[in-house]
């Protein structure tokens, strides 16, 4: 959208020459989602906010893990179970080296 002001408007402003001082009039580019970035803007300044932001970012890292350091790049078995069961075992690899990195001096390894 865009707003355009009147010249006689323009020339009956005091602050015509720090608004628009090399066009007769006032133009003002605005679009037409301008309302919902707002209201964007302002959740953003919010705590709940930044709370859920750092939430994010560690359900991403878990999936970024998965799919760099397990290569869950691409599901192998077809169909919904399948990939269901494979995703379900690449999710429990993964909680068994955060429960394995918990333990106090390491993961224990016994001699057989």
């Amino acid at each position: 959208m865009r707003y355009h002001a009147s010249k006689f408007a323009c020339d009956a402003c005091s602050l015509k020459p720090q608004c628009c001082p090399n066009t007769p009039a006032r133009k003002i580019l605005r679009s037409i989602h301008e309302g919902a970035r707002d209201m964007a803007r302002d959740i953003v300044q919010t705590d709940a906010y930044v709370v859920s932001r750092r939430e994010r970012k560690k359900v991403e890292m878990l999936f970024a893990h998965l799919k760099r350091i397990l290569r869950l790049d691409r599901l192998r078995l077809r169909e919904p179970n399948g990939a269901r069961d494979e995703f379900h075992l690449a999710a429990a690899a993964q909680n068994l080296r955060k429960l394995a990195k918990l333990l106090p001096n390491g993961p224990q390894i016994r001699p057989a």
